[in-house]
């Protein structure tokens, strides 16, 4: 095989990097975290409390696609706050650091859960959004990457770290394991 511009592709590229996914993907102990995010969804369920979803850049698109497919599934209360609207009118009222933060004083409630994605564990509107979601009382689950000691991780109730420095390789993990959580729950649901 060649590529548009005549070179040779090597399909042994293509091999190590799927396999660095792979490996990601299965990496403990985070993996075996994933039945206390599920338990943590069901809890907030049966306390009539909602999930809410949200992340930066790639990870609001693992935010937006994991919410989606959690209320469609599951018939559970599911909300994801990457609207641009609000992103843009927060962001400006209240500045991109608080965004996230104001958003949840005006839909989180104590009984709810909070899903905080950052690859690198450093975004401030995120750190923001722990804080703002502890004080609420809520339980916050986050999941980041890179390294093992950012902020974003020390605030979590649960934390699922994926120790990888690569922003593929981390939103793939992220992606893969709450997928993982959303089948799970589905057939639970039609059980």
């Amino acid at each position: 095989p060649t590529t548009e511009s005549g070179g040779p592709v090597d399909a042994t590229r293509f091999e190590a990097r799927l396999a660095e996914y792979t490996s990601s993907i299965d990496a403990a102990p985070a993996r075996g975290m994933l039945p206390e995010v599920l338990s943590g969804i069901r809890r907030a369920s049966e306390r009539s409390g909602k999930t809410i979803i949200v992340g930066n850049g790639g990870s609001s698109a693992v935010a937006s696609h994991v919410s989606t497919d959690l209320a469609k599934t599951s018939g559970l209360r599911v909300l994801n706050l990457n609207d641009p609207g609000l992103i843009t009118c927060f962001g400006n009222d209240y500045g991109y650091e608080r965004w996230v933060a104001e958003a949840l004083q005006r839909h989180l409630d104590p009984d709810d859960i909070a899903i905080l994605i950052s690859s690198s564990g450093q975004s401030e509107n995120m750190i923001e959004a722990a804080r703002t979601a502890r004080a609420i009382g809520a339980t916050v689950i986050t999941l980041t990457g890179f390294d093992a000691k950012n902020p974003l991780r020390a605030l979590g109730d649960l934390n699922l770290w994926v120790d990888a420095a690569d922003y593929n390789v981390v939103e793939i993990t992220h992606l893969a394991w709450l997928l993982a959580v959303v089948d799970v729950l589905a057939e639970s649901a039609t059980a």
